[in-house]
């Protein structure tokens, strides 16, 4: 199973988040850090924000905050809100399938009790499991 960058990225910058809880992250900033494109990171950031997982301000002061504790934030919520239009296989989605095997392949229901366990097992991690540690700037 592969990760979209997207969602790499996502995951990357939830844990530095979670590691200076007590600030607000700007994406200027956190591009910089990863060496992103400011707009990737803030399509991401748009998308985390629209999943509860992060809060955004603007303005002085502004940025963007965890919406909820680390503890309280799954891994595999996060991976399915980052993933949601990227199935695993063409034949998920059902709107522009056009795998010529659908209705008679074995293949499908494997995958999908692959990815199944996948995320159940990220369910069971939360983003205070990999948070990253503090740098020393923020202590």
């Amino acid at each position: 199973m592969r990760l979209t960058s997207f969602t790499d990225y996502g995951l990357r910058m939830l844990m530095r988040m979670a590691s200076s809880q007590d600030r607000a992250f700007s994406t200027a900033e956190l591009a910089e850090e990863f060496e992103l494109s400011r707009n990737h990171l803030s399509k991401i950031m748009q998308r985390l924000s629209r999943g509860g997982i992060v809060e955004t301000r603007r303005g002085g002061g502004g940025g963007a905050v965890l919406a909820r504790t680390p503890h309280d934030i799954r891994l595999g919520d996060v991976v399915r809100l980052l993933e949601e239009d990227q199935p695993l296989v063409e034949c998920f989605q059902t709107q522009t399938n056009t795998c010529s095997l659908d209705g008679r392949c074995r293949l499908k229901a494997r995958l999908r009790t692959a990815e199944t366990a996948f995320l159940a097992d990220l369910d069971r991690s939360t983003l205070a499991d990999i948070a990253l540690p503090p740098l020393s700037a923020d202590a």
